[in-house]
C-alpha cells in the first residue's frame, strides 16, 4: 500500500504538478492566520499584569520555537522513509527542512534574549531550556555541514539521515526541559489546553501566529522542494519539455 502512495503522489514528477494547486492556498491561509495574529497579538490583545507589553515578542518567540521543534520531526520522519524506503522526496524534504529550520530556530533563540534582558537581567543563561535549543540550531548546522562535504546523492542522504534520526532525542529534553529541571524559563502554557496557563485574549493571537509560521514553513518547503526537484531531475525528459 506505501508503495503505491510512493509511485502516485512521492514520484518526483507527480509531487511537482500535484503541489502547485496547494500553494495559492497556503499562501492565502497565511496571510488570513498572521495578519490575525498580528493585529490581535499587537493592538488588542492585553498587556501582561507582571511584564507589560514586553510580552508582546511571545506572538514571535513562541511560534519560532515550536516551528523549529516541527521542522526537526518532519526532517527526522523523512530520515527515516529515506534510511528504509529508500524515498527520493523524504531526502528533499529532508534536506531542505533544515535549511529553513536553522533560521526558525536562530529566531526563537534572538527573540528569546530579547525577552530574557527584560525578564531576567541577562541576554543568555545556561538555562535547560535555552541551553537545548541552541542545541538544535547545532543539529541543524551540523546536518547542513554534513550534507555539504559528501558529494555522492545516496551515501549524503543515508549520513545525513542518520544525523537526524540521532538528534531527535533532543526534541523530548526541549519539551519537558521546564519540568525536569529547575530552570528560569517558565513553564508550559499551551501543552495544557484543557486549562491553558494564558488568558483567551492572548491565546488565540498566539495560536493563529503558531498557525501562521507552520503555514509560512511548508509553502516554502514545498516552493524549495519543487526547485530542488527540477535541478535532480533536469535530465529527465519531463523536466526538458517542461522547461521547453
Amino acid at each position: 500500500m506505501f508503495q503505491r502512495f510512493q509511485q502516485q503522489f512521492l514520484s518526483l514528477k507527480n509531487f511537482y504538478f500535484i503541489t502547485r494547486y496547494f500553494l495559492p492556498w497556503i499562501a492565502i491561509a497565511f496571510f488570513v492566520t498572521a495578519s490575525y495574529g498580528v493585529i490581535d497579538g499587537l493592538f488588542f490583545a492585553p498587556a501582561d499584569y507582571q511584564q507589560g507589553n514586553a510580552f508582546r515578542i511571545i506572538y514571535v518567540h513562541v511560534p519560532s520555537a515550536f516551528t523549529a521543534m516541527a521542522i526537526y520531526f518532519v526532517m527526522a520522519a523523512s530520515a527515516l522513509l529515506t534510511l528504509v524506503w529508500r524515498t527520493k522526496m523524504a531526502a528533499i524534504c529532508m534536506s531542505v527542512s533544515a535549511r529553513i529550520g536553522v533560521w526558525f530556530t536562530l529566531l526563537a533563540l534572538v527573540t528569546g534574549s530579547l525577552w530574557g534582558k527584560p525578564m531576567w537581567g541577562t541576554w543568555w543563561i545556561w538555562d535547560a531550556r535555552l541551553t537545548s535549543v541552541l542545541i538544535l540550531l547545532f543539529l541543524y548546522i551540523g546536518f547542513i555541514a554534513l550534507q555539504s562535504v559528501i558529494a555522492e546523492v545516496q551515501t549524503r542522504d543515508r549520513a545525513s539521515a542518520i544525523l537526524a534520526l540521532l538528534g531527535v532525542i533532543n526534541l523530548p529534553i526541549i519539551h519537558y526541559s521546564v519540568i525536569w529541571w529547575n530552570t528560569l524559563h517558565q513553564g508550559p502554557t499551551l501543552s495544557r489546553f484543557a486549562r491553558p496557563a494564558i488568558a483567551n485574549s492572548m491565546l488565540w493571537p498566539l495560536l493563529s501566529m503558531i498557525a501562521a509560521f507552520l503555514l509560512f514553513y511548508v509553502w516554502i518547503l514545498l516552493l524549495r522542494m519543487r526547485n530542488q526537484i527540477i535541478l535532480r531531475e533536469r535530465k529527465s525528459l519531463w523536466v526538458q519539455e517542461l522547461m521547453a
